[in-house]
């Protein structure tokens, strides 16, 4: 893979990790699109551009602790001292929430792994196949023009329990298939719970730091243990997870704003076009 590609697909992947219009699509069409041309790259499906993906998810996290720094600085000092005071028997209430958020982080992650390794295989078959994520992108669409029409949502940090975790999870394992995008269906999953815009996006965010880089260790492991040689550089690798982080600040400041003030719709009429111009172009085979 050329350098400027790891940069364009950085690009993307920056871009549209936040913007709830599935980044994974992106990256799989434009790799389909670039060896339609005769670049030279793995195929969108092969074990080591996956790695690519998620590498470039990882930059994205960057992003995420950049932005969200305060809050996450709040919420693992918190947390840290939940966990010191449940050990001495002199807990607080604000030390409970964060280690009960903690714990709901990690069955929401839980959820998602019962969800995504039973059918790995099946969601990686997509990425060779653009028609159908014109379908998944449709769904993507709905979901967020629902988001904005939803009336004001009422429950908040403290409020939230089992039942909120289990349903993000649910939507985060499902938007492992390329077409669904996983902040889209994680806020829209939370949203549909009862859980207010701020805290839906923060928790959507927070939970993908365990999520992406848990997948990207397996899909790692699985490619040093292929038989089949690693063709892409490490060098490859950093540019396109260092482009991603960088573009990733500006697009999620955007996306939050846009997030508070309801205007996802706007999103929907983009990937309902998408869906139709991957469908035509898959029609006629130019993906």
């Amino acid at each position: 893979m050329a350098i400027w590609i790891a940069i364009l697909l950085g690009i993307i992947q920056g871009i549209f990790m936040f913007f709830p219009v599935s980044s994974t699509s992106h990256l799989a069409l434009m790799q389909n699109w670039l060896l339609g041309r005769g670049e030279e790259l793995p195929s969108p499906d092969s074990a080591e551009m996956i790695l690519f993906d998620l590498v470039v998810h990882v930059g994205t996290l960057i992003s995420i602790a950049v932005v969200f720094r305060n809050s996450l600085g709040g919420y693992l000092t918190n947390t840290l001292r939940g966990a010191k005071e449940l050990v001495t028997g002199d807990q607080s209430q604000i030390g409970k929430l964060y280690v009960k958020l903690t714990m709901l982080g990690l069955l929401s992650v839980l959820v998602t792994g019962m969800i995504g390794f039973p059918l790995k295989e099946l969601f990686e078959s997509v990425f060779a196949q653009p028609y159908i994520m014109s379908f998944t992108l449709i769904i993507t669409g709905v979901l967020l023009w629902w988001t904005d029409i939803l009336p004001d949502r009422k429950i908040g940090l403290r409020q939230i329990g089992i039942f909120i975790a289990i349903v993000i999870g649910i939507g985060q394992g499902l938007a492992l298939l390329p077409g669904l995008s996983r902040s889209g269906l994680t806020i829209a999953f939370a949203l549909f719970a009862g859980l207010q815009r701020r805290w839906a996006a923060e928790y959507s965010f927070f939970i993908a730091f365990p999520t992406i880089l848990g997948a990207t260790l397996l899909q790692a492991i699985e490619v040093i243990t292929a038989t089949e040689p690693m063709t892409l550089s490490l060098t490859v690798l950093f540019v396109g997870f260092l482009v991603a982080a960088i573009i990733g600040i500006i697009a999620l400041k955007l996306v939050i704003t846009l997030l508070y003030q309801a205007k996802f719709r706007f999103f929907s009429y983009y990937v309902w076009a998408l869906a139709v111009v991957v469908a035509i172009s898959s029609w006629h085979g130019y993906l």
